[in-house]
C-alpha cells in the first residue's frame, strides 16, 4: 500500500530512543495443499519408461511482507473467511515460523516447485527487522527459500544504493556490522526490477527477469513495480531513476524470452486489484471470470501478452484468485495473497515437454491461510530471538498506556481512531510558535502500519505501548514539515482525497482536532468533499487566509497524489512523525490513566 517511506535514519533511531488430472477449461481453485501428489505428470507417455509428455510445476507465491517476521499484532494480524451459510471467520495468521512451516509442507511430495514473491518484502517494517536496515528479513526469504521476487514501491524506500546492498550483502555504509563477526551476506534470490531504469545510461536498475530451470524444465520471471512509483515514494528514494509502464516492459521482455526458447513466463508484478469481498476465500470469478475485481491490474491484465501464462501480484494488501481474459480474451489467473505473510498462493502449472509450454486451460491455484496453530520453524524462531536480543533495549521501553485497542491499519472506515491520535500528536508538538505555528495536521492513511493493540507483546504487560510498538505504527521516521498553504489550497487537497488519481481509490487524509467536514460517498470527484461543510475550530474555511499546516515531509513534497499540499510556502522543519507520537503517549497517558480510543466524529460520511 502507499505510504509515507522510510530513509536512512536507523542511527537517528536509535539514538531517540492444484494437480492432477484436469479438465480443459477448469479453471478452478485448487485442493488444499497436499491433497495431490504432484510432479507425475500426466498426458501421454505413461509407463514403458518413457517421460511423461506434462508435468505439474507447484508455483507457490506471497507479496508485501514488510518484514512481519513475528506475527502481526491485533486486526494486521487476521484474514477473514465466509463459510457456506454466510458467517464470517477471523482467523489469526502470518508471522514467518508459520510461513516456513506451510511453505516446506506445501512442498513436500512436489518435485517441481518454485517460490515467487511479489515484491515489498522490506520496508515499512516493524522495529525488529526495520531498525536493522531489513537485514533479519533478508536473512529469513533466505531460510524460506524464495527463488525470486519483483521489487515493489518499499525496496526504494532507502534508495538504490540500499537496495543493491540488500541484493548483494555488505554492512550498512554508516552503521557497519550489526554482530560481531558477521557481515551481511545479501539476498540469495534475485530482485527483479524490469521497468525501472538508471536516467543516466537508461540500462535497467536490476536484472528485468531470471529463469528457473530443473529437469529440462523452464520457467521465466519478469519482475515490474507499479509505473506510479515515484508518486509513493520521497524524492531521494527513487532519485535518477526512471519507472516504465508495466505492461510494455512485460511485453518486450516476454518476447525477449520467446526468443532465447523460454515459452513458459510467469509475471510478478507490484500492482493489484481490490475484489468486492476482503474473504481470501472469496470467488471474485463469480458470476463470470474476473467480475469480483476492479483496480489498476485488471488493465494491466488485460494487456499483458497472452506469452505470460499467470501473473502474480501485490500492492494493494487484498487476498484473490481470479482469472481475467488476456488480449487473446483467454482466461489467465492473477493471483494475490493478502500481505504480512498471513497468505500463500500454491498454483499448479502444467508444463508441457513438447511445446515447452504451460497448458493454460489447466493452470489452477488457491489461497492458503498461513495458520498459527502448525508448529514453529525452528530455524526462523532462532533468528527472531537473535534479533530480538539486539533490539530490545531500545524496544522494550515503555512510551505511554492505553485503555483498549486503538485501530489503525486494521480500521476499514475513512476516519482512524489512530488516525486520530497520530494528528492531534502533530499537531500538539508543532503549535508553538518557536515550532512552527501549526493551527492543523494532516497524516496520510497509508503511513500507519499497525494499530495499538491493548494485550502485551512481550513481558510489559497489557495497555503498555513499547518503543517498539509506536515504532511498528510509524516506522517511517520521517520528519515533520510545518507550512503555509491558503484556505483555497487547503479546499483543493481535501478534494484531491477522492479525485485525480485518487478518484478510484480514494486516500482520505487523518486530520487534527478542530477541522470538521462532510464526505458524500453518493457523490463522485471532488464534489464528494462537501466545500462548505469544511470548518476548523467552528468557522468556515476561508480561501484567502494563510493557514499553518503540519505534515510529514512525504505529504508536504506532495506524496500520495495530493499536489495541493506540495504547493507550501515558509517551511519550517520539526522533529519527527515517531518523537511527536511518543511524545504525545507520554503527556497524554500514565499507568493509572490510560489514553482511551478517541472519538471518530471529525469526517461526518454519507454513504
Amino acid at each position: 500500500m502507499s505510504a509515507t517511506p522510510q530513509k536512512n535514519r536507523a542511527s537517528r533511531r536509535v539514538l531517540a530512543a492444484a494437480a492432477g488430472l484436469v479438465t480443459v477449461g477448469a479453471l478452478v481453485a485448487a485442493m488444499p495443499a497436499g491433497a495431490h501428489d504432484r510432479g507425475h505428470g500426466h498426458g501421454g507417455g505413461h509407463g514403458h519408461g518413457h517421460k511423461p509428455r506434462t508435468v505439474d510445476v507447484q508455483l507457490l507465491s506471497f507479496n508485501d511482507l514488510h518484514g512481519n517476521l513475528e506475527p502481526p499484532a491485533g486486526s494486521a494480524g487476521n484474514v477473514s473467511k465466509t463459510h457456506p451459510d454466510g458467517t464470517v471467520e477471523s482467523i489469526p495468521a502470518g508471522g514467518v515460523e508459520y510461513l516456513a512451516t506451510s511453505l516446506r509442507t506445501a512442498r513436500q511430495g512436489s518435485p517441481y516447485s518454485v517460490t515467487a514473491a511479489g515484491g515489498d518484502m522490506v520496508g515499512a517494517s516493524p522495529l525488529l527487522s526495520g531498525l536493522f536496515h531489513d537485514e533479519p528479513t533478508i536473512e529469513a526469504l533466505n531460510g524460506l527459500d524464495l527463488d525470486v521476487t519483483a521489487v515493489g514501491n518499499h525496496e526504494f524506500d532507502e534508495g538504490a544504493t540500499e537496495l543493491a546492498r540488500l541484493q548483494n550483502g555488505g554492512c550498512h555504509p554508516v552503521e557497519g556490522c550489526y554482530e560481531k563477526g558477521k557481515k551481511f551476506k545479501g539476498a540469495d534470490f534475485p530482485y527483479l526490477a524490469a521497468n525501472v531504469t538508471k536516467e543516466k545510461t537508461g540500462k535497467p536498475l536490476l536484472k528485468p527477469y531470471t529463469v528457473w530451470k530443473k529437469k529440462g524444465v523452464k520457467i521465466g520471471f519478469i519482475g515490474v513495480t507499479l509505473e506510479g512509483t515515484p508518486d509513493i515514494v520521497t524524492a531521494n528514494g527513487v532519485k535518477g531513476l526512471k519507472f516504465h509502464d508495466e505492461v510494455e516492459t512485460i511485453n518486450k521482455y516476454a518476447r525477449e524470452l520467446d526468443r532465447k526458447g523460454v515459452k513458459s513466463i510467469v509475471a510478478l508484478i507490484h500492482e493489484g486489484g481490490a475484489p468486492a469481498s476482503t474473504s481470501y476465500n472469496y470467488d471474485c470469478d463469480s458470476p463470470g471470470a474476473g467480475d469480483g475485481i476492479s483496480g489498476p491490474i485488471v488493465d494491466i491484465a488485460k494487456g499483458i501478452t497472452p506469452k505470460v501464462d499467470a501473473l502474480v501480484t501485490g500492492h494493494t494488501h487484498q487476498a484473490y484468485v481470479c482469472t481475467v481474459p488476456d488480449p487473446s480474451g483467454k482466461p489467465r489467473m492473477v493471483t494475490s495473497a493478502s500481505s504480512f505473510g498471513k497468505l500463500y498462493t500454491d498454483t499448479t502449472l502444467t508444463y508441457d515437454r513438447r511445446t515447452n509450454d504451460i497448458v493454460r486451460t489447466s493452470v489452477k491455484s488457491a489461497n492458503h491461510v498461513v495458520t498459527r496453530d502448525q508448529p514453529k520453524a525452528p530455524d526462523m524462531t532462532r533468528l527472531i530471538d537473535r534479533w530480538n536480543k539486539l533490539a530490545a533495549p531500545i524496544a522494550n521501553k515503555p512510551q505511554g498506556w492505553i485503555s483498549a485497542d486503538i485501530n489503525g491499519r486494521g480500521s476499514t472506515a475513512p476516519e482512524k481512531p489512530l488516525g486520530n491520535v497520530i494528528a492531534d500528536a502533530q499537531l500538539e508538538g508543532l503549535a508553538p510558535a518557536d515550532k512552527g505555528g501549526a493551527e492543523v495536521a494532516f497524516m496520510n492513511p497509508g503511513g500507519i502500519r499497525a494499530d495499538l493493540v491493548h494485550k502485551a507483546s512481550g513481558s510489559e504487560g497489557d495497555g503498555v505501548v513499547t518503543y517498539g510498538e509506536a515504532f511498528t505504527v510509524q516506522p517511517f521516521t520521517n520528519m515533520m514539515n510545518v507550512v503555509d498553504l491558503t484556505g483555497a489550497q487547503l479546499v483543493t487537497a481535501l478534494q484531491q482525497q477522492v479525485s485525480g488519481p485518487n478518484a478510484a481509490s480514494p486516500k482520505i487524509l487523518q486530520v487534527s482536532r478542530g477541522l470538521t467536514y462532510t464526505l458524500d460517498l453518493t457523490k463522485s470527484g471532488a464534489d464528494r468533499v462537501v466545500a462548505g461543510t469544511i470548518k476548523l475550530n467552528g468557522e468556515a474555511i476561508d480561501p484567502a487566509r494563510t493557514y499553518r499546516v503540519a505534515m510529514n515531509e512525504f505529504l508536504a513534497g506532495g506524496g500520495d497524489g495530493f499536489p495541493a499540499l506540495g504547493q507550501g510556502t515558509n517551511k519550517l522543519v520539526g522533529a519527527s512523525d515517531l518523537d511527536l507520537f511518543n511524545a504525545y503517549l507520554a503527556a497524554h497517558s500514565t499507568a493509572t490513566a490510560p489514553l482511551a480510543p478517541p472519538a471518530t466524529d471529525r469526517i461526518t460520511v454519507i454513504q
